[in-house]
């Protein structure tokens, strides 16, 4: 260690008899290292020295320490900042009242609370580690980041003040504008590109009752993009839906990255995606390959605000409720008018009734369905006992639903049918009736046919039980897909081969069908032409 400069050098054997003093001006150096000062006892021969009054310390052209005192050592290399220390690097400025700069290893750490801060964020801790060589941090106890837009509250945090990445290893809250929550005990995280990459079953939670988890998480924040991978749970509290998958993509409202600029959120879930909605006490599980999610406008002429939901399923759609279930290729379900639509050989069933057509569309109120309406080559089909079926076939057939129950099916268009009247007293089926008519309408109690309402032109024939072949007793349509339909939650995982279906056939009505709609005859308990069915 050298003495480059002093105005006054002094000895005192009775005070520091080891010791020169020099005072003013005071410049010290060693290797690449100057040290200015006021005054300073300088140890010759331990090569050490004790730095007093405007202590500055430079280390080539990019560190720079400041303090009141310093205590150095050009054995060890380690120099003892201490009173209103500052350390500059580059961009980046530490600030604390004792610091220690290993200049062997080119380490710089406090110990008693500290603070750096960059171009971008300030981060404060109780306990820092500085390494200027690769501009790398670590922090401990009470670690507290501040930026412009978000905070970031953990324990252990490592931080590159070049690149602005942080390392969370230990429970951290990242706060962004009082919105948007990160949770998360293991990640990497940008703060000036705000993209993170999050492990272990991180989550976000937004302040509207969106959550997301996934063992894996890659966040966007100013792109308002995600990627999910693993293990995904979704939450909307507000909607009361949650979603879970192992893939995900997803467009928050206002996303700079979006496709459709003109939707709010967006995104799909694919691989074991499953959509629950839990706003009553009959949950829906709803499964395919893959489901998509958007938030639409209802109207150009309403507010921004009034959005609507819209849940589109493609391939292997699987759907359970207690009070319905369902299968189809694809379908859509919109939530401002509460319809399911249903495509790709569609088939429900409620309690012991199977409808199936070209398309459904399921229409619920108050959660609660309210009709299902089936289009094109439609069928619906009653189980009476394990070898007999009501069943009823045509354009269209809407079953009307009440508390969970069938209990009104309208055939419009070609309608045929097929009944097992029962014997009111001997509790047996009294034959087999088919018919043709242009529509009719069925009433059920019990989940048994009540009362059949046809046309005045309505034709068919009444079948003793022993002459009711196989041919008499099925209509062309007929099929019996119980196999495919899921009985329990767990079973809209369940990938089941789908029924094959009859060949369409088409049955000319006996009259027009818009002249017989104003010209029906209800008949109830009665014998009309062999055509009315008994209770």
């Amino acid at each position: 260690m050298y003495l480059e400069r002093a105005d006054n050098l002094l000895f005192d054997q009775n005070v520091l008899p080891d010791a020169r003093i020099v005072v003013g001006n005071v410049l010290f150096r060693h290797d690449d290292a100057l040290m200015y000062c006021d005054s300073a006892n300088f140890y010759e021969k331990s090569n050490s020295l004790d730095a007093f009054g405007h202590v500055k310390m430079v280390q080539g052209d990019t560190l720079t320490g400041y303090g009141d005192k310093l205590f150095y050592n050009g054995n060890t290399k380690l120099a003892r900042l201490r009173q209103n220390v500052r350390l500059l690097h580059q961009n980046s400025v530490l600030t604390t009242d004792s610091l220690n700069y290993d200049r062997a290893n080119d380490i710089a750490y406090y110990y008693s609370g500290g603070k750096i801060v960059d171009e971008l964020n300030t981060l404060t801790s109780r306990w820092g580690q500085y390494t200027p060589y690769n501009k790398h941090a670590a922090f401990r106890d009470s670690v507290h980041l501040v930026n412009n837009r978000f905070t970031m509250d953990t324990d252990t945090l490592l931080y590159d003040t070049e690149t602005h990445i942080a390392q969370l290893v230990s429970p951290t809250v990242i706060l962004y504008e009082q919105e948007t929550t990160i949770f998360s005990s293991n990640g990497v995280y940008n703060t000036h590109t705000e993209e993170s990459e999050l492990f272990d079953r991180s989550l976000i939670h937004h302040i509207e009752g969106r959550s997301m988890t996934a063992d894996t998480i890659f966040y966007d924040k100013l792109q308002a993009y995600g990627k999910l991978f693993g293990n995904i749970v979704l939450i909307d509290s507000t909607e009361q839906v949650t979603q879970s998958g192992n893939y995900s993509e997803f467009y928050e409202e206002g996303s700079p990255a979006s496709k459709h600029p003109e939707w709010g959120s967006y995104g799909f879930t694919t691989d074991k995606a499953l959509l629950e909605y839990w706003g009553d006490s009959l949950h829906l599980y709803l499964h395919a390959d893959t489901l998509f999610t958007e938030e639409l406008q209802v109207s150009d002429t309403l507010p921004a605000d009034s959005m609507y939901r819209r849940t589109r399923a493609y391939r292997n759609v699987r759907v359970f409720r207690e009070d319905l279930q369902s299968v189809c290729d694809s379908a859509v379900f919109i939530g401002y008018d509460s319809v399911g639509k249903m495509y790709g050989k569609p088939i429900c069933w409620n309690d012991n009734n199977q409808v199936s057509s070209d398309s459904i569309y399921i229409y619920t109120r108050n959660s609660e369905v309210d009709y299902i309406h089936g289009m094109g080559s439609a069928i619906c089909i009653q189980q009476h006992d394990l070898l007999h079926y009501n069943q009823m076939s045509g354009k269209e057939i809407i079953a009307h639903v009440r508390d969970g129950d069938v209990y009104q099916i309208d055939v419009n268009g070609n309608a045929e049918t097929v009944f097992f009247p029962v014997d009111s007293e001997t509790h047996t089926l009294s034959g087999c009736n088919r018919t043709q008519s242009s529509f009719v309408k069925v009433f059920v109690e019990n989940q048994q046919v009540h009362h059949v309402l046809f046309t005045t032109s309505t034709t068919g024939t009444m079948y003793p039980m022993e002459q009711a072949t196989d041919a008499i007793m099925h209509l062309g349509a007929f099929f019996w897909a119980e196999d495919e339909r899921p009985r329990v939650p767990a079973d809209v995982f369940i990938h089941v081969e789908r029924s094959s279906r009859p060949g369409k056939q088409s049955v000319s009505a006996t009259v027009d069908e818009e002249q017989e709609k104003d010209k029906n005859i209800e008949t109830t308990n009665s014998v009309k032409s062999g055509l009315s069915i008994k209770k």
